[in-house]
């Protein structure tokens, strides 16, 4: 991938697939790729479209494979490969419930006695991490009577696959190629890191994950496609990842902007810009919350922050966003902490447009592929009533856009402002060149960017407040700009 990337709902932002490529064409159109996440039937379930019936169809409602195809002539599409689960409204689960072990799918699906064939004890069920509160099994009545615990690791009505079995491995295989002849370039692989289950250990990111991991990998670039790792965990097993696939998710830069804004200090933000992957999808905001366990400890690994640093971010969210963060956040199984706070980074900034457009800044000067959120790029705060309306803490931070509202944000001094920042790293030469950073004795940066003549450099400071000031030179002239309103007017 080059350039900047957009990630977004297609009917959230626009409306349906015609209508984002719309947008991609007209006000978006210095956007390099799109990331549409889940457009399949049915795009709007219970986990709004990562809980599949048909992961092979398009949702009518939003277009056609060739509205796929038409985006994909235009730029880079990357769409969701969900990897762990299926919806039990599925034809494959229904069918399996119905008739068993006659069932062409018998065995794609994972139960209880998969795991665990001679029984479990206590400590073997409850030693597995889940993202959600609970143990993870749902009770399911087969036709003939029959009570199956099947593993249902993110909610009852997502059933996850049993990826060793050769039926389940056929089903990827499928979806992989349905999705290459669609026009897709990369897939992400969502919720990789909890697909494969290992009596003895968490079950997340494990040795056997790692292997499934080049397994899966192996099967999508057999299809000519790029691979995407989605995964929330410690930042060594990021690094451990970044050399088996394409892609991954800086996860760890957004909890540390938020630690560096909150504090005024820069040394864990800077340790990891020393160490971080190279091959990075950097995010402030996705569709999911903003990841704080990325950069922590766990276990008897230390974090890039520590506990009581995680906890200072989540009480600072909570403050700027008058206690609701806490309310919408939810605390996984075993865990004293949210692993995410289920908010909009602005929100989150309390709404300070200045410190919101240092973190972007800094986000589009490190090397990788820059992703915008459709919410973050237009300066969107918590959808409160959303949230309320469906419960899902995660629904704060999916605002359906209506036209009205799509057209004042794109008007804003915030999201023009951002759009300014793509439009540089689309378009500005020195981005093709050299990257180098240095650290101030007073602990603010300079981040630049050289080839030959060009340069574009990023000075950020975080205390005694936070301050940016971009400078660009080479053929084009000089530029300088130190304010939202001086970014946004470019």
């Amino acid at each position: 991938m080059t350039g900047v990337d957009l990630l977004a709902y297609a009917d959230r932002l626009g409306g349906d697939l015609p209508r984002l490529r719309a947008l991609l064409g007209g006000p978006l159109r210095d956007f390099a790729g799109v990331h549409i996440l889940p457009f399949f039937v049915p795009f709007d379930g219970a986990d709004a479209g990562f809980d599949p019936i048909d992961h092979g169809a398009v949702d009518p409602r939003l277009g056609t494979w060739d509205d796929v195809r038409a985006l994909a002539a235009e730029r880079e599409v990357t769409a969701d490969l969900i990897v762990n689960h299926v919806s039990s409204d599925s034809a494959e689960f229904v069918d399996w419930l119905a008739n068993g072990e006659q069932s062409a799918h018998d065995g794609m699906f994972l139960t209880f006695d998969t795991v665990f064939p001679d029984g479990a004890t206590e400590d073997s069920i409850t030693a597995f991490y889940r993202p959600r509160p609970g143990l993870p099994f749902t009770a399911y009545r087969m036709a003939d009577g029959r009570r199956r615990l099947v593993w249902t690791t993110f909610m009852p009505t997502q059933v996850d696959l049993d990826v060793a079995n050769d039926r389940a491995r056929a089903y990827l295989r499928r979806i992989l190629a349905t999705l290459r002849s669609g026009g897709v370039t990369t897939v992400r692989l969502d919720a990789v890191g909890y697909a494969v289950k290992t009596p003895g250990t968490d079950s997340f990111m494990t040795p056997e994950t790692l292997e499934f991991v080049r397994e899966i990998v192996a099967m999508a670039r057999d299809e000519g496609l790029r691979v995407l790792v989605e995964v929330h965990a410690h930042y060594t097993q990021q690094l451990a990842i970044a050399p088996l696939v394409d892609y991954v998710y800086d996860f760890a830069l957004a909890p540390l902007l938020l630690h560096s804004l909150g504090t005024g200090t820069s040394d864990r933000l800077v340790e990891w810009m020393r160490i971080r992957p190279q091959n990075a999808i950097t995010v402030l905001d996705t569709h999911d919350g903003i990841g704080i366990i990325d950069a922590g400890p766990s276990g008897d690994r230390p974090g890039l922050i520590d506990q009581g640093e995680m906890a200072a971010i989540f009480e600072r969210a909570a403050v700027a966003t008058g206690g609701h963060s806490t309310v919408a956040s939810v605390i996984p199984a075993w865990m004293s902490l949210p692993h995410q706070i289920n908010a909009t980074f602005f929100s989150a900034l309390g709404a300070d447009a200045r410190s919101y457009l240092l973190a972007r800044a800094v986000q589009l000067w490190l090397p990788g592929t820059p992703q915008l959120y459709y919410v973050g790029l237009l300066g969107g705060l918590d959808d409160v009533a959303l949230f309320q309306r469906t419960g899902q803490g995660r629904d704060v931070n999916r605002h359906v856009y209506t036209p009205d509202e799509l057209e004042v944000a794109l008007a804003s001094e915030v999201t023009r402002a951002q759009l300014a920042l793509v439009r540089l790293r689309s378009t500005h030469p020195a981005f093709q060149g050299e990257f180098r950073y240095r650290v101030e004795a007073d602990g603010s940066l300079d981040l630049e960017w050289v080839l030959g003549d060009e340069r574009a450099t990023l000075a950020v400071s975080f205390a005694p407040e936070p301050g940016f000031r971009i400078r660009l030179a080479g053929a084009g002239g000089q530029l300088t700009a130190d304010s939202v309103p001086a970014l946004a007017a470019l």
